[in-house]
């Protein structure tokens, strides 16, 4: 069958013919309809991540599926793929199919798509976690949102707006940024000068929501929040590393809460499954990309320049 392969940290994975899985005892053998191309699965690739998987390793680690085989689960279900490590500890799902823990699986609706059950918790459960979970957004404040014409951004937007915020969206790319959701007053650019100028105009914000991380959010921890406003930092695709003057962040008094995901997602399966629900029912729009298993470098080339978020399909 064919997988894509991690054979050494920090190198793309190898396209390539692999054995077959065989099924052994609390494991399923799933035929992979869907597989998400997360920053996720690139952290962990690049031997960044604390969890690391034996070397060569099948990357992938939320995904949808079909049970081939299983002594826990009838032949043919719809299943969601998410959790007991897999893509992150042990092979994951950017192959055509997979052996899976039995606890890693979840039968869902057979007429959902695989693409939306593929990718939907961790580009839903994110932002939603960022804006009630950690970041307690309350009725009336004003949210920013970086990265805001990205998958998650959009989500974001909206969760926001649905819960009675007023939103400020930041996006460096002009063309993602048409795609922030309507309500939401646009910010376009990469100059931190200029975009400070017009947040100082439009008034403090009380959350941000940072998915991008770089050199804007020192600016924005200092200049664009009000005293007691909450940051939480969810990605870092515009740099990884933070550097700020102390004296400058204590003045701010602003909070920095980290958002990880992995850690919380036990936590928010039932405000997901909302999530579907409202997806299902049109009231929430998430974006997505869909590529062959063939076409995984492209998928993975725009991931990196933050061109969306993609789904492998066989």
């Amino acid at each position: 069958m064919l997988a894509a392969r991690i054979h050494e940290w920090g190198q793309e994975p190898v396209l390539e013919e692999v054995p077959e899985p065989e099924l052994r005892p609390g494991h399923s053998v799933v035929e992979v309809t869907a597989a998400a191309v997360a920053h996720l699965d690139l952290t962990v690739a690049g031997g960044e991540f604390p969890l690391r998987p034996p070397l060569p390793y099948i990357p992938g680690a939320e995904g949808a599926g079909r049970i081939i085989a299983s002594e826990r689960f009838p032949a043919n279900a719809s299943v969601r793929i998410r959790g007991a490590g897999v893509g992150v500890e042990r092979d994951g799902l950017w192959a055509e199919r997979a052996l899976v823990p039995d606890e890693a699986l979840q039968v869902v609706d057979e007429q959902l798509p695989a693409p939306l059950v593929a990718s939907y918790f961790a580009n839903c459960a994110t932002p939603y976690a960022a804006l009630h979970d950690v970041g307690r957004l309350q009725a009336g404040e004003r949210v920013l949102v970086t990265g805001a014409g990205g998958a998650v951004g959009r989500v974001a937007v909206q969760l926001a707006s649905a819960a009675g915020a007023e939103v400020l969206g930041i996006e460096a790319d002009a063309e993602r940024a048409a795609a922030i959701p309507a309500g939401a007053v646009r910010l376009v650019g990469s100059d931190p000068e200029d975009l400070l100028a017009e947040l100082r105009a439009l008034g403090p914000a009380d959350l941000l929501v940072d998915l991008v991380g770089g050199a804007l959010l020192p600016r924005l921890l200092t200049g664009a929040l009000r005293p007691g406003a909450r940051a939480v930092l969810v990605g870092y695709v515009a740099g990884t590393r933070l550097e700020i003057e102390l004296p400058a962040l204590i003045d701010a008094d602003v909070r920095l809460l980290p958002m990880n995901l992995m850690h919380r997602g036990d936590g928010l399966e039932a405000a997901a499954r909302e999530l579907l629900a409202l997806i299902a029912g049109g009231e929430l729009t998430l974006s997505l990309d869909e590529l062959p298993l063939r076409e995984l470098p492209l998928a993975l080339a725009r991931l990196r320049d933050g061109g969306g978020r993609f789904v492998v399909v066989p």
